[in-house]
């Protein structure tokens, strides 16, 4: 079940922290997030899952910044979220998506326990000018049903910034099972 803003509102300070919160952005089962004044772009031609990809970070100046089509951008929230006990999921606001701004591509299912910054992933789908503080998403929860497990990946757990892909760790010797194969083989010597 999804929670309704007057629940959320309810849970605030137990299961759910919105730093900072304002009711304002409270809806009937959601609360707005807004967009932090910086966005990462990748500089890479062609991104690799093995290995951390370079970018570039920018500042999103008050008068906004035009976003180009078939660019990923990625973006942050201002507000700095913990959910315990609840499952907190993400989504662009309608209104943004009606300009076409796909703001959380694949990554809107967060963690029981999940704290931090939500990184934004977003696409145009034509030019588009952004502004630091817009209201560009909305997180809500879904209750839990058995035995909760937190959250507790050192790849963007507790996070204070936008987070690049860390695909690559998975990748690595310890965490991937054909690499530590293959690792252990040519290290049996």
């Amino acid at each position: 079940m999804i929670l309704t803003g007057q629940e959320i509102k309810a849970q605030m300070g137990t299961n759910i922290s919105i730093e900072p919160f304002d009711e304002g952005k409270l809806n009937p089962n959601s609360y707005n997030l807004s967009l932090h004044d910086e966005i990462l772009v990748y500089e890479e031609i062609v991104l690799d899952m093995r290995r951390p990809n370079r970018y570039k970070r920018y500042k999103i100046p008050p008068e906004g910044m035009v976003l180009s089509p078939n660019q990923l951008y990625l973006g942050r929230t201002v507000e700095r979220t913990e959910t315990h006990n609840l499952v907190p999921m993400l989504e662009g606001r309608s209104s943004v998506g009606r300009l076409g701004l796909f703001v959380h591509i694949t990554a809107g299912f967060g963690d029981v326990g999940f704290c931090g910054y939500w990184t934004l992933e977003m696409f145009a789908v034509q030019p588009i000018r952004i502004y630091p503080g817009v209201e560009i998403c909305q997180i809500f929860y879904h209750t839990l049903h058995g035995d909760v497990t937190e959250y507790s990946s050192g790849k963007y757990q507790r996070n204070r910034d936008i987070q690049p892909s860390m695909l690559y760790r998975d990748f690595e010797p310890q965490n991937d099972p054909q690499m530590r194969l293959s690792f252990d083989e040519n290290n049996d010597a």
